[in-house]
């Protein structure tokens, strides 16, 4: 059971910093479908961290120097959907999903070449980070604390706050509800919607750590994150676009998938001999389950995925 809780906490916290991220893009305007592909990058940029820091490193300085080099990969990666959409007009979906593809074939010739540099016989694409794992670790009894834990959390709290207690997260809700009704009273468009995409690099990329970290000391990238960029972008739907409720959304999500890793545990689960993919496959299957019943209540922002024209009123 702790095993479970202890999974179940983060799996949620990965789904609700990429969530989150989708959420800020979304009420800027922008759809941000290529979360995939920026856990991909953020992830990257967080396990050569890992990989290069000196034995020996304080704790602290490593856990800040992976989050950091996370975020800033996140949201190097994240302007090429804010170039695309938002100065060029491009289809947003079509551009997200590049991001997608891209992200894990470029993190994969990345990796393979590092890897080649350093031994020639070595082509795989994998980066471990065994030591350097434990900095994120506290023990406290039979649970396992992971400290991007409680970066999720204040992450929630940082979301909320920022989205209906300050002029900038209302100016920003106003340019996805309606962009020329915000620009009429001065605020620019194009800039917030820049704020809103950046923020969802630095989340998504953020997300892309956590996960490969979760429950293994080395990652392969042609693996990608299998799915989870997509699984957030259903908890943000479920929540409605809102932080608390995306959270509540997570926390669901991040069970069904935890169970996927620990249901062996369990007697009762063990005895129904379903197979192993079924289990992997609940979180995937309770996300369609949920969004065929909720989505026709779902209200996104009206402006979401429509380019910005100052000529139209």
């Amino acid at each position: 059971m702790v095993l479970l809780i202890q999974y179940t906490l983060l799996f949620a916290s990965v789904l609700l910093l990429v969530a989150l991220g989708g959420c800020f893009s979304e009420h800027s305007g922008v759809i941000n479908l290529g979360l995939e592909g920026i856990m991909v990058m953020g992830a990257l940029g967080g396990a050569l961290m890992m990989r290069y820091l000196p034995d020996g490193t304080p704790a602290a300085l490593m856990v800040l120097l992976v989050i950091l080099t996370s975020i800033i990969a996140g949201m190097l990666y994240s302007c090429l959907l804010a170039i695309s959409a938002i100065h060029c007009n491009a289809d947003q979906t079509i551009v997200g999903t590049a991001m997608n593809i891209l992200g894990t074939a470029a993190a994969t010739v990345i990796v393979k070449a590092i890897n080649t540099a350093a031994n020639p016989d070595d082509v795989s694409s994998t980066i471990q980070y065994v030591s350097a794992k434990k900095a994120f670790l506290v023990n406290i009894g039979s649970f396992e604390f992971n400290w991007f834990m409680l970066v999720a959390v204040i992450a929630l709290v940082l979301s909320y706050i920022t989205l209906y207690k300050t002029k900038f997260g209302l100016r920003l809700m106003a340019c996805g509800e309606h962009p020329q009704a915000a620009d009429s009273v001065g605020i620019n468009v194009f800039k917030m919607r820049w704020a809103g995409v950046l923020i969802s690099g630095l989340l998504g990329g953020l997300g892309g750590i956590v996960y490969i970290t979760c429950g293994v000391s080395e990652w392969k990238f042609e693996y990608g994150v299998a799915g989870f960029g997509f699984l957030s972008l259903a908890v943000m739907i479920f929540g409605q676009w809102k932080p608390t409720k995306i959270a509540l959304a997570a926390l669901l999500f991040g069970f069904f998938r935890a169970l996927s890793n620990v249901y062996f545990g369990f007697a009762f689960l063990k005895n129904l001999n379903i197979p192993s993919g079924i289990y992997n496959m609940l979180p995937y299957i309770i996300s369609l389950v949920v969004l065929a019943f909720t989505s026709k209540k779902s209200r996104a922002p009206k402006a979401e995925g429509i380019p910005y024209d100052k000529s139209l009123r």
